[in-house]
């Protein structure tokens, strides 16, 4: 039959039509319209197809038809139009996805990496003070390359960075530490591609060592400075050069061997008077210990001129720490404040040359050598060496570690107080 408009019309939905002179050509019906089909013996295998060729009526009989005839010269040729329609349809899907894939690659830089695996991996994992740490690395080292695809990151590339930096050895090498793990990471997840090299794995290894502490532009090498009884004789009395906050901190150190994080976030909940004295009680997720299983609180007696700041800070207090802060971001003074202080009144400091202040007479000392120096002064008057490193808040390791689950509390008080003696004798107050 010849194509008749009204007859397609009226056509129910499952029913079709078709043209006597062009075989396999058909119109069929569906509740929602028309549509052109051509059915056909496919010359590959021999089973029936059937092709979409378009809707009608936008699609007209006679432009129906010069598709049929080109859809039947490709079979007549021996190959199957609904199995390339499938494969071209399938290329094409492929290809938008290639498109897409290469966008979201140029979009997912080393900065995004980064942020991912700050986001994902380390402030999960870490304090607030190694995530601000590992953050202020990308932010402050990666410029060169925070901007370029992170797939396409070359060996080169990453070489040349940490080669930028080696003027700053140990962030270098920690910056090549954190971006090792950020590609792994980001592998790990599915971020990148798994055939992406993780060049910070291979390039520099053990290239970037510290040498050492700089004083007015002289490497003086890595100093793990002790002070003599001497030298404490003349610097506790000048410690009242400090301002209050500085003073007490430092005092602090030589007189429980805290460390200087544990010592600035101190808080009024956790003195507590004891029936043998006055008691500091750090839970163990503020220690370094934190980050071991089986860490226990640290328990430290209170005694002599800790005992008196101590004393002294819980009746002014306002918000709960000992040493609070000025600032109002920070609760308390930050242990690097106390470091920059010591700093800016060492004879060779060059901070604001035009600024008065007193110099320290002993030189060469920051306040972690301070806690060094009392654990050293413990084991010269005799403290047991378990005993010296539970009070300085080491853990105990291997099978001693394992089974022996002493608090020590009464040898710490005891140790503790002849430290206090030692001390006080030196200043000769």
């Amino acid at each position: 039959m010849q194509f008749d408009a009204r007859t397609a019309k009226l056509l129910k939905s499952g029913e079709h039509l078709t043209l006597d002179s062009y075989p396999g050509l058909r119109l069929k019906a569906t509740n929602t319209g028309r549509t052109w089909l051509y059915r056909y013996k496919s010359p590959v295998d021999g089973k029936m197809r059937q092709i979409k060729i378009g809707a009608w009526p936008a699609l007209s009989a006679p432009a129906a038809i010069v598709a049929w005839e080109n859809l039947r010269d490709i079979r007549d040729a021996g190959r199957d139009p609904a199995a390339e329609k499938r494969t071209d349809r399938t290329t094409a899907k492929r290809t938008a996805n290639l498109k897409k894939m290469e966008m979201a690659a140029e979009s997912f830089t080393v900065r995004v990496l980064c942020n991912a695996y700050l986001n994902g991996h380390i402030e999960r994992n870490r304090k607030k003070k190694g995530a601000d740490y590992v953050r202020s690395l990308f932010d402050t080292l990666l410029d060169a390359i925070a901007d370029i695809p992170a797939g396409s990151i070359t060996r080169t590339q990453a070489f040349s960075l940490l080669e930028s930096h080696t003027k700053i050895p140990v962030q270098a090498s920690k910056l090549r530490a954190e971006l090792g793990a950020a590609w792994d990471y980001a592998l790990d997840s599915g971020l990148l591609p798994d055939t992406t090299p993780n060049w910070w794995r291979q390039i520099m290894r053990g290239k970037l060592k510290s040498k050492g502490k700089k004083i007015s532009g002289k490497n003086i090498g890595k100093v793990k400075r002790v002070l003599s009884d001497g030298e404490l004789n003349i610097l506790l009395p000048w410690l009242n050069n400090f301002s209050d906050n500085v003073r007490d901190v430092l005092i602090m150190y030589l007189w429980t061997g805290l460390r200087g994080e544990e010592i600035v976030a101190i808080r009024s909940n956790e003195i507590t008077e004891e029936p043998d004295g006055l008691w500091l009680t750090i839970g163990a997720e503020r220690t370094k210990n934190a980050r071991h299983e089986g860490a226990t609180d640290l328990r430290v007696p209170l005694i002599g001129r800790a005992k008196e700041i101590v004393e002294r800070r819980m009746k002014t207090t306002t918000n709960g720490y000992l040493f609070q802060s000025t600032v109002k971001k920070t609760p308390h003074i930050a242990q690097k404040a106390v470091q920059a202080n010591v700093f800016f009144h060492q004879p060779y400091c060059e901070t604001r040359p035009a600024q008065e202040r007193p110099r320290l007479p002993v030189t060469m000392w920051a306040p972690h050598d301070l806690r060094r120096t009392a654990r050293t002064m413990l084991a010269a008057i005799g403290c047991p060496r378990d005993i010296g490193e539970v009070i300085i808040g080491h853990m105990l390791h291997g099978v001693e570690g394992t089974y022996n689950r002493h608090t020590y509390d009464k040898e710490r008080r005891i140790w503790l107080t002849r430290l206090s003696e030692h001390l006080e004798a030196i200043s000769g107050d």
